[in-house]
């Protein structure tokens, strides 16, 4: 049989469709009943019947559906842990979804914001941190090491860094990453200033102003303000240097500051204040000295904070502390004020039981006194406690967890006890998930942190809630992986560690999955979306290496 021949192609009948008798009635519905059946929807296909038409690209787009979505996974499994919330054998019904926000946890503050939040967005940015999911990207700081090296701080997407060359500088991490502001150290009447460390003021959310603190090698200290809007830095407040030596660490809640000098002199300053605010963050009038307190065991890693209450302000010092045979442990002295600066007391804790007693030199000791401002370090005895043959690489706090880093792979995380009848730490628990020592670890808000290895090759996020459960408790109680390694520019979603108090360790980052070259200084930190890691190339460039959520 011959081949058909182009005309016959062209001129063949075509075969009619035949008309589906089957109407639409799926499109006749509602907005309104389209969003009820939707609901009933799992994620994955909500998000399969945007692709479908524009018109449920809207609707499955309702702030209403992620909002719901958003509690059932991230709020409600954490309202069950709680004592008393869950009722044997049936669903409490407080724990129904609702707009309430006292039934959103620390989640309350995006209930609080209203319309203006994107709870699709929030939805993803949650899962993209519970997976470790983000883009990985890097901003050159500095050519060479600095001497000390180059001091860093992350808030609300803005990096702040000082050191004694270039100064104080503030980067934006909004879209790309820029120089938005900085100054020289000759501007603020310190030309010869040496950095040694640097606070944020995180009080204050959401404000155009963001006030830092500096301390620096000759024992001064510096208050500064980051104008975002404007996008300047200017000098607000100059201490004169001190005979304590090098402020070692430092911490800033205006109008309160707390410094740590090399003296191991602990000093709590308050700013004058007035009713108004933009007199307050004028800062021209000296601080005034609140309380001091002089140490002889503590030592560095420091970890300073400062917690302000309804009736009350807590200044507080978590320290490295080695003990007789128990090797190295820690410990956590709090200040105690009214809110008019009024001294209550001072009190200190450790996670060790009475026996032995921290290595100090004896002659030295102090009985602890919680009525005079100028009291001493306070020496506690102890016996036992989850305590490391080595001092901590790094050590966190923000109330109530604490978090000090090993060089052996693992972390120890600490829960404080701190109200107006006592202050306690509870016993350590190891925390596993590292393969090789860890570098640093820092601890924000919500119960979350993010630990980095000294090769800067495995970031691992951790939630710190389910550190301090058991592992029969998180079997019944449905909990999750304790943490989950940080996997870059979207690769496959990484292996989840397992019970972290045994020790079952998992597979982190591939070595290649980060640049052999960059190596981790140890310093890191997170926001909302991001988490901002200081390294060093094999040139000895300083970078800033950030992982974006979202």
């Amino acid at each position: 049989m011959g081949k058909r021949g182009r005309d016959e192609f062209e001129n063949a009948v075509p075969h009619k469709r035949l008309r589906s008798d089957v109407r639409d009635r799926f499109s006749a519905l509602s907005d309104e009943l389209l969003l009820v059946l939707l609901s009933y929807l799992p994620i994955y296909d909500l998000t399969r019947c945007e692709q479908l038409s524009h018109r449920l690209k809207v609707i499955a787009s309702d702030s209403q559906l992620w909002k719901s979505a958003y509690y059932d996974r991230f709020v409600r499994p954490r309202a069950v842990r709680i004592p008393g919330v869950r009722e044997a054998g049936s669903l409490n019904k407080s724990l129904l979804y609702s707009s309430k926000i006292s039934k959103w946890l620390e989640d309350g503050h995006l209930v609080r914001l209203g319309g203006s939040t994107n709870w699709k967005r929030q939805y993803k940015l949650r899962h993209n941190w519970s997976r470790g999911r983000c883009k990985r990207t890097e901003t050159e700081i500095a050519e060479r090491p600095s001497i000390p090296p180059v001091l860093v701080r992350l808030h609300e997407g803005i990096i702040v860094t000082a050191d004694s060359t270039a100064g104080l500088r503030a980067w934006s991490m909004h879209g790309e990453e820029r120089l938005i502001a900085s100054m020289a150290w000759a501007t603020s009447g310190h030309p010869s200033a040496v950095p040694s460390s640097l606070a944020i003021d995180i009080s204050r959310e959401n404000s155009s102003d963001l006030p830092l603190s500096v301390g620096f090698l000759d024992g001064s200290f510096g208050v500064f303000v980051l104008d975002r809007r404007k996008r300047t830095l200017t000098s607000r407040y100059m201490h004169a240097s001190s005979v304590n030596g090098v402020v070692t660490a430092i911490a800033l809640s205006f109008p309160y500051l707390l410094t740590m000098t090399e003296a191991q002199l602990l000093s709590l300053y308050a700013f004058p204040t007035s009713a108004d605010e933009a007199t307050d963050r004028a800062i021209h009038e000296p601080p005034k000295l609140l309380s001091s307190l002089k140490s002889y065991t503590a030592g560095p890693p420091l970890s300073l904070s400062i917690r302000c209450c309804a009736t009350s302000i807590s200044a507080s010092i978590a320290y490295a502390m080695p003990t007789y045979l128990e090797g190295w442990s820690v410990g956590l002295q709090e200040l105690r004020l009214t809110n008019v600066g009024t001294f209550l007391e001072s009190r200190l804790a450790t996670p060790l039981n009475q026996g032995f007693v921290p290595l100090a030199r004896s002659q030295h000791h102090s009985r602890p006194s919680s009525s005079r401002p100028d009291a001493s370090f306070a020496v506690v005895s102890s016996r036992r406690m989850a305590s490391s043959s080595a001092r901590p690489t790094s050590l966190s706090y923000n109330h109530p967890y604490l978090l000090a880093a090993h060089s052996d792979n693992t972390m120890t995380l600490y829960l404080v006890t701190s109200n107006a009848q006592q202050l306690s730490i509870s016993p350590g628990t190891r925390l596993c998930g590292h393969t090789s020592s860890v570098s640093g670890a820092h601890v924000g808000d919500r119960g979350k942190a993010v630990s980095v290895s000294a090769r800067g090759d495995d970031l691992r996020v951790w939630e710190l809630e389910g550190g301090i459960t058991s592992s029969k408790s998180k079997r019944r109680e449905g909990w999750g992986d304790t943490s989950v390694a940080i996997i870059p520019n979207g690769r496959d979603s990484p292996v989840l560690s397992q019970d972290t108090r045994h020790g079952n360790v998992s597979k982190g980052m591939a070595q290649g999955d980060i640049e052999e070259s960059i190596i981790s200084k140890g310093w890191l930190s997170f926001d909302e979306e991001q988490v901002v890691l200081l390294g060093e190339k094999g040139q000895g460039t300083q970078a800033l290496i950030v992982y974006n959520f979202a």
